[in-house]
């Protein structure tokens, strides 16, 4: 088996078909065949979308006026941040297309080991700062850590069923819970560290492929960033994997007020 692949856009299985099979894992949640559905428009103000040319490549979190937090596996030579989009194929009111300055993956960051996930993360410093409102807007950082069992949201363009893979082309939201990091580490033995939490529900709500550097949000606060998770996606068995703010949250701090760029 190769590394499960990084989250690089919400998942819910369509698997009705085989949901006998499945035991109750499917996704189906009653009569309805996906868990997450389209969020209201603007509700996550601080999401954002890394394009390259014209091809979504990640989500991404803006946390100051001239900041956006994302994976650090995200990082490509060059590629545009976009802000206040719903819909990625009409052009949004508080839509703002945003060139990047600098692209700074956190130092124990290993991207030549494919088979390590630890310190996925890397903040974008913008060229110019945001033009902030309602609808375009920072969030908070988690000053504590996740409890087990606590509702969070996610959200992302990237695909909305897995292994087959089709692209919304609005925002997709889901709730998922906290796992302990017990539970986490058993369901993925050997790859889970302090640096990362895991989220999930029993109805398969997850990120997938596109999602990637996009937010956790629990109680209005960022908690993690996506970072990884099983293939194919949406195994309630096997939640989601996310780079764990609590635990970044001083480097993030001292990076965004070191002088690199306008901090927020």
């Amino acid at each position: 088996m190769g590394r499960p692949p990084p989250r690089t856009a919400l998942t819910w299985m369509l698997l009705l078909s085989l949901l006998g099979a499945w035991a109750g894992l499917c996704t189906a949640q009653g009569s309805k065949v996906l868990e997450g559905q389209e969020c209201e428009a603007h509700s996550q103000p601080w999401q954002t979308a890394l394009f390259q040319g014209g091809r979504l490549i990640c989500g991404g979190v803006l946390v100051g006026a001239g900041w956006v937090l994302t994976a650090a596996h995200c990082k490509k030579p060059k590629y545009t941040v976009r802000l206040g989009d719903h819909s990625l194929q009409s052009k949004d009111e508080p839509e703002q297309a945003m060139s990047v300055a600098q692209s700074i993956q956190h130092p124990c960051y290993n991207s030549s080991n494919v088979e390590d996930h630890s310190h996925d993360l890397m903040l974008i410093r913008l060229k110019r700062q945001a033009s902030l409102g309602a609808k375009v807007k920072p969030i908070r950082l988690a000053d504590h850590c996740a409890r087990v069992g606590q509702t969070c949201t996610i959200s992302g363009w990237g695909t909305v069923t897995s292994p087959r893979e089709n692209f919304p082309d609005t925002l997709n939201c889901a709730q998922v819970q906290i796992f302990s990091q017990k539970k986490c580490k058993r369901a993925y033995p050997g790859k889970v560290n302090e640096g990362m939490v895991c989220a999930g529900n029993s109805n398969g709500a997850d990120t997938c492929q596109g999602d990637s550097g996009g937010p956790l949000v629990c109680d209005g606060r960022l908690q993690g960033i996506t970072s990884w998770g099983s293939d194919p996606c949406g195994r309630p068995e096997k939640p989601g994997v996310y780079t764990n703010i609590c635990r970044y949250r001083d480097w993030i701090i001292k990076t965004m007020g070191s002088g690199l760029g306008p901090a927020e």
